[in-house]
């Protein structure tokens, strides 16, 4: 095959182009496979002419390849303007054109692609969902919101082995799942009772992305709280174990400043059963490296009247959140079944020291259940869901920094009350937008996203035909029934059958 069959003649503008719209949607991947690696390949022209169809068909299933690779990526043109053309197509099409060749896939999973994304400004935020299947299956999935598509990750592993070296031949993320049991039945359990393991419904590891990779950290193995951290790679795709906290913990609390994922609170197993922590640790992704930050005062859990409330009210972290260059942890005194608010403390990196919460904050963060606050920040504005009284419907609130109060901003906010969910809705902030995430009316999980009434027209959600959901129909009626500022636009949806939502995380690469 000459190389003259490959010349190009295009500006780079025009070969982006021809890449999007003819190549990687409409291509044919073998074809193209043998396109851009069987360069260079010499033919015995007269020879093929002696040859049959059937014959050369033979050939190839019997005879080793003889085809050379190209040494570039697109032949005629410098490796460093593909490169650039690559990083410009949408990351939905990386997991195909990598089958072109051995070159193509190397490039897609290189950490050099992914910088030039970065210099360019073409990265793509994504969602990723964990759900639960069944009682021990915990599965995430990954969705790329501009074409609405959905793909399975990796299963996540099944062993660890700790510091000791001794190994736990367990499932490592649940076990000994109790149909039913909601969180507030959980923590019950939690504190103070050596057979709260026993009763588990999933194994209270915790989740955080920070520099384009997801993270589950520590929860129960046997009758032990771990330390060990998982990683997952979304550019090559593989689940890594990175170094252990310095504490065994489950449930703690996770957030991202200053691109390092920060851990505070949660419990640990001890002579008595589970004690709730203090502790507090950061870790930095590009040393890969744990760091102590000073524990949690937990100050006015300190103030109790009587030795006997002090003994009989356990200080926990419900909550943490990054917001305007420090972490905001949001405490409760617990004792079953009651959760007294009382505030929470700030961590300030550039001191390194914890202060109280202003009062408004800490006392009106909305409650999700059992005492955990769900919250997110979209556009350096902190929101929080708050359910209300009604099974059916929530609201979400703003924090007003300057007059230290919670406001209601969205009004309605979609909730069936499926009683067999542990975390029946989650908040989540991409595309500069918030969304919600909660099961339907149909049982499917909907991401929701919030668009203001003025900008309905020209919302980027709104540019396709969507599905006609009957949930859709009912939120958009609603809202304008209401009067409400925004309304709900389903930007996607998928049947998980009977799995249940977990959490969610935003990696932007």
């Amino acid at each position: 095959m000459s190389n003259a069959c490959y010349a190009f003649s295009f500006t780079e503008a025009r070969l982006e182009s021809y890449f999007l719209n003819c190549w990687v949607f409409n291509a044919d991947l073998e074809l193209m496979g043998s396109l851009f690696s069987m360069v260079n390949t010499k033919t015995n022209q007269s020879e093929s002419h002696e040859i049959s169809p059937s014959e050369t068909c033979k050939r190839q299933k019997m005879s080793p390849a003889t085809v050379v690779e190209c040494p570039r990526l697109i032949p005629n043109l410098p490796d460093e303007l593909s490169l650039q053309i690559i990083a410009r197509l949408p990351r939905i099409c990386y997991y195909r054109i990598r089958l072109v060749s051995r070159r193509w896939k190397a490039t897609i999973m290189s950490s050099e692609l992914y910088k030039v994304r970065k210099e360019l400004g073409t990265t793509e935020e994504w969602l990723y969902l964990l759900t639960r299947v069944g009682e021990n299956k915990l599965l995430w999935h990954a969705l790329d919101p501009h074409s609405r598509i959905w793909q399975r990750l990796p299963v996540m592993p099944s062993f660890v082995e700790e510091e000791n070296s001794q190994k736990v031949s367990s499932r490592l993320w649940m076990w000994n799942m109790v149909e039913g049991i909601r969180i507030a039945e959980i923590i019950r359990g939690l504190l103070g009772q050596k057979d709260a393991l026993d009763d588990m419904p999933f194994c209270g590891c915790s989740f955080g992305a920070v520099d384009g990779c997801l993270y589950v950290l520590g929860g129960f193995s046997k009758s032990s709280t771990m330390k060990c951290v998982w990683r997952f790679d979304p550019m090559q795709n593989v689940w890594r174990k990175v170094n252990s906290m310095s504490t065994g913990r489950a449930y703690c609390k996770t957030s991202i400043l200053n691109n390092k994922l920060y851990v505070v609170g949660g419990v640990s197993q001890g002579q008595a059963g589970l004690i709730p922590l203090q502790s507090a640790e950061v870790f930095d992704p590009f040393t890969e490296t744990w760091s102590d930050v000073p524990s949690m005062p937990f100050s006015r859990a300190g103030v109790l009247p009587t030795a006997f409330l002090a003994d009989m009210l356990k200080p926990i972290a419900t909550g943490l959140t990054s917001y305007k260059g420090r972490l905001y942890v949001p405490q409760s005194l617990y004792s079953w079944p009651f959760f007294v608010d009382v505030g929470g403390e700030i961590y300030d990196p550039e001191t390194n020291s914890w202060i109280e919460m202003p009062n408004g904050m800490g006392e009106g963060w909305p409650i999700k259940q059992a005492g955990t606050k769900l919250s997110v920040v979209v556009n350096d504005e902190l929101y929080a869901f708050d359910p209300s009284n009604s099974v059916d419907n929530g609201r979400i609130k703003v924090y007003d920094q300057g007059e230290d109060v919670w406001k209601v901003v969205i009004g309605k906010v979609p909730v069936y009350d499926f009683t067999d969910s542990e975390s029946p809705y989650l908040l989540a902030g991409f595309h500069g937008k918030l969304h919600f995430i909660a099961k339907d009316s149909n049982h499917d999980i909907a991401v929701l996203q919030a668009v203001p009434c003025s900008n309905l027209d020209s919302s980027p959600s709104t540019s396709t035909p969507l599905s006609p959901k009957s949930m859709q129909d009912e939120l958009l009626l609603d809202s304008v029934a209401e009067t409400d500022t925004v309304v709900w636009i389903e930007v996607a949806s998928r049947s998980f059958g009977q799995a249940e939502l977990i959490n969610c995380q935003v990696i932007d690469i």
